[in-house]
């Protein structure tokens, strides 16, 4: 197995991780997940998927799952970043948030609803986990995870070879 697949793995693995952490918090600590808490946790199933996925194909299949990954990063940073920005300007958010209708209509928020059932507000400041805030990380997770999936993207492009044996 080369390293990208083992740093796919990895990476998914992390991943699954992240969200096993999301449940304790929820169940155990009582905190309740807000719809952009959600979309980061669907950002983060996501990319384990995909990075199972790539790290299962080669050639063109490899480069689009890892490509997809590194949406699904890119995307959840931006919904982090707007979690975080809610959560600076609490005054701005207007109570129960019109995306938790549609977003707990999803078919997995129904399937899983302890995952994926969005209850809580985005304004709600939950204390701090080493000095920062739950969107705070997870950025910095998406932004971690993201640099390393472009990585890996850039390195598969690179070791591609044409059907004449020269590198592109």
């Amino acid at each position: 197995m080369n390293l990208s697949k083992k740093v796919l793995l990895l990476v998914a693995a992390s991943c699954v991780g992240l969200l096993a952490g999301a449940l304790y918090l929820q169940v155990v600590e009582k905190m309740l997940p807000c719809p952009l808490c959600v979309f980061q946790r669907y950002a983060f199933a996501l990319i384990a998927i995909f990075c199972l996925i790539a790290a299962a194909t080669d050639g063109v299949g490899h480069r689009i799952t890892v490509g997809l990954a590194l949406l699904s990063g890119l995307v959840g940073l931006g919904v982090a970043g707007k979690h975080l920005w809610v959560l600076s300007n609490p005054a701005l958010s207007c109570g129960i948030d019109p995306l938790e209708t549609g977003l707990n209509s999803i078919f997995l928020a129904q399937l899983w609803p302890t995952m994926f059932r969005a209850d809580g507000l985005c304004e709600t400041p939950y204390p701090p986990t080493l000095g920062l805030s739950l969107p705070a990380w997870a950025g910095i997770s998406f932004i971690a995870f993201s640099l390393v999936l472009l990585i890996i993207l850039v390195r598969s492009k690179k070791t591609q070879r044409s059907m004449f044996g020269s590198s592109r």
